[in-house]
């Protein structure tokens, strides 16, 4: 076994889409240090996830190529790929996604956020198609928040096609009255982190979930094992790297793959 390191980017919600680009800048580098061939970051982290009720500048192109390049260069002075949980303007539409760059800078592609829950409808369109990625040995695919919770097939894809890791960039914060976990799926909590346990053990390929630091989240970053076990997750409320080394072979995608297409 040859582990891959991953590192999940628990980081606070930014104040500014400008402190969204410096905070992403700083992971980079410390992920890569902590000797990480990938970092993925919450949704929407860049310029920052348009919340309900929560005042945000208007959506501007412009703003996203120049912090889209300045995460390209942070990518390729630090030699790390990068999952950067960001949105794009198509056609007049605002889309969330996940800029996927390689560690040389490059970019790979998006994965748009194609099943949008219904308190963000006001705010973003749905997006469509699915597809895997490659980082050396690593093949993934990405799932956004509300996907992964509640629609397996978002997870089910990638794994038929050959990615060993979905990776889950969501955004989830303390409700008035919620419950405040101290433990990772706790069972007095809601159903997303159980959720992560099933997305993981129904296909038999690793779950990457990461979530940004705020206090009382419901959810925190975490890693799932492809049967189903947790491997480690991030204390809640507390920001910083969650770092894991993942076992590819572990992933050997045996339950996606006996799935019949149309069942």
């Amino acid at each position: 076994m040859v582990p891959f390191r991953i590192a999940l980017a628990n980081l606070r919600t930014p104040s500014t889409p400008d402190e969204s680009v410096a905070l992403a800048g700083h992971a980079i580098v410390e992920a890569s240090r902590a000797g990480a061939r990938i970092v993925c970051f919450p949704e929407c982290f860049v310029p920052g996830y348009r919340a309900p009720g929560k005042p945000a500048p208007p959506p501007d192109g412009a703003f996203l190529d120049g912090a889209w390049s300045k995460i390209q260069n942070a990518a390729a002075q630090a030699r790390i790929a990068v999952i950067l949980g960001t949105e794009r303007i198509e056609s007049r539409r605002l889309l969330a996604t996940a800029l996927v760059i390689h560690a040389d800078g490059a970019i790979a592609g998006f994965q748009d956020k194609a099943q949008i829950d219904p308190s963000e409808e006001p705010v973003y369109s749905p997006g469509s198609g699915r597809r895997v990625f490659a980082e050396g040995p690593l093949k993934f695919g990405v799932a956004i928040c509300h996907e992964g919770w509640r629609y397996p097939e978002t997870v089910r894809w990638p794994a038929r096609h050959g990615a060993q890791v979905v990776f889950h960039p969501h955004f989830h914060e303390a409700e008035p009255g919620g419950f405040a976990p101290e433990t990772f799926a706790d069972p007095r909590n809601s159903f997303h982190e159980k959720a992560m346990l099933c997305r993981a053990a129904e296909n038999t390929c690793y779950f990457a979930s990461v979530n940004c630091a705020s206090a009382g989240s419901p959810t925190t970053s975490a890693v799932i094992r492809p049967d189903g076990s947790v491997q480690c997750y991030q204390p809640y409320g507390l920001e910083g790297l969650l770092l894991a080394d993942l076992d590819l072979d572990a992933a050997t995608l045996l339950l996606a793959s006996r799935l019949k297409e149309n069942e």
